[in-house]
């Protein structure tokens, strides 16, 4: 019986974990943490059983106690709720699901406590890959990826050695706006970005693949999953998202994993490493597929991506200020005020004005990520 707990367990990677948990007799879910989605949250309680439960809303937490009161379970609040699932006893494997820089403690924390991380919150690498690289290899436990990309190449590189990379090539769908021009982009409304040609995601990574940013996001977590630089990580577009990551090696061989977009799949592989597990769903069929195709990202459109790869050669604190400025931008896009166009035009703006820091501490990250949020509020 492997013991899992679960940061973000309401959004799209913590629901769809539960799927896996639920077709699966031998995971047992100890502890689960979810933002303000009360009535799903209890009804996950009350079929999974965790004894404990973070929820980040004094308010919805005593919502939650009014709703659970027949039922015995530990019910805790904020940063210090989300610290205690993080390190909670039972559990082996935590699964770090939410969204922005809010994971980076709680991920921090579980490695000291021993556990092993099923990483599905991109930020924590992006913004602290320095910090956390280093303590997982003293801590001596797994960073396991859950993005499809990174699986994918996690995967690729099963009996190989990262001495050995040449090249990574991080495969990208191209979102919903592939092949459009900045002008037909200016009057993008929320509901046309919400909709991705081939994905079931949460609103705010949706919103990041129609701008690119999300690809810029994974190729700075890729640089520390896989210890390689920048410049040896090459964007490929596959419309389809059937290849969803490949690697070249220094002898010329390109390994690629292919599959259904199906995030249930990545999820899977990472709770039950280094073993395999019976999927159900739908399979490729290389017959009716009959042919995959590839294009170049459209880096002068979409400036959300050609910024990334300003902020990881930059390094130090430019990728939080990226991170942070875009985490801002999309909710207002999201909330309508800002146009489609504004949210790389922010992240520029905060990355131009921003003193960079060498090697920040945990600290000094979430200082540069208030700042940078009080800038925007300043200006948008």
């Amino acid at each position: 019986m492997k013991k899992i707990a679960i940061l973000g367990s309401t959004g799209s990677i913590g629901t769809q974990t539960l799927e896996i948990v639920r077709t699966n007799q031998d995971l047992q879910v100890t502890a689960l943490a979810a933002g303000a989605n009360i009535e799903l949250l209890e009804a996950q309680i009350r079929e999974f059983h965790p004894s404990l439960v973070a929820v980040w809303e004094e308010e919805k937490a005593k919502e939650l106690k009014t709703k659970t009161k027949d039922l015995t379970l530990r019910i805790v609040t904020g940063m210090d709720g989300l610290l205690e699932v993080a390190v909670q006893n039972e559990s082996e494997l935590l699964v770090t699901a939410i969204v922005g820089m809010i994971g980076i403690r709680p991920t921090i924390a579980a490695m000291k406590a021993g556990k092993d991380i099923a990483l599905a919150n991109k930020e924590t690498l992006v913004t602290a890959g320095h910090i956390i690289m280093p303590l997982a290899k003293e801590c001596n436990v797994q960073i396991l990826p859950v993005d499809s990309e990174h699986s994918a190449i996690f995967q690729c590189l099963q009996g190989e050695s990262k001495e050995q990379i040449k090249k990574i090539l991080l495969t990208a769908s191209g979102g919903p706006f592939r092949g459009r021009k900045r002008k037909e982009l200016k009057n993008v409304q929320v509901e046309d970005a919400l909709k991705h040609p081939n994905w079931s995601m949460g609103r705010k990574i949706t919103i990041d693949s129609a701008t690119m940013v999300n690809k810029g996001l994974e190729m700075m977590e890729a640089r520390w999953l896989f210890g390689v630089e920048p410049k040896d990580i090459q964007i490929v577009v596959q419309p389809k998202s059937i290849i969803h990551s490949m690697v070249e090696f220094t002898d010329g061989a390109v390994i690629a994993q292919l599959g259904t977009p199906d995030m249930k799949l990545p999820i899977q592989y990472a709770l039950y490493y280094p073993n395999r597990r019976y999927l159900p769903g739908e399979r490729l069929d290389f017959w009716s597929l009959q042919e995959i195709t590839f294009e170049k990202p459209d880096m002068e459109n979409f400036e959300g991506l050609s910024l990334a790869f300003v902020a990881a050669a930059g390094g130090g604190s430019l990728p939080t200020v990226y991170n942070a400025a875009n985490e801002r931008a999309v909710a207002l896009f999201l909330e309508r005020k800002i146009g489609f166009l504004e949210i790389p035009e922010i992240i520029r703006s905060c990355m131009e004005a921003h003193h960079r820091i060498e090697n920040p501490t945990v600290e000094e990250i979430l200082m540069v990520e208030q700042q940078v949020y009080e800038m925007i509020e300043s200006r948008w």
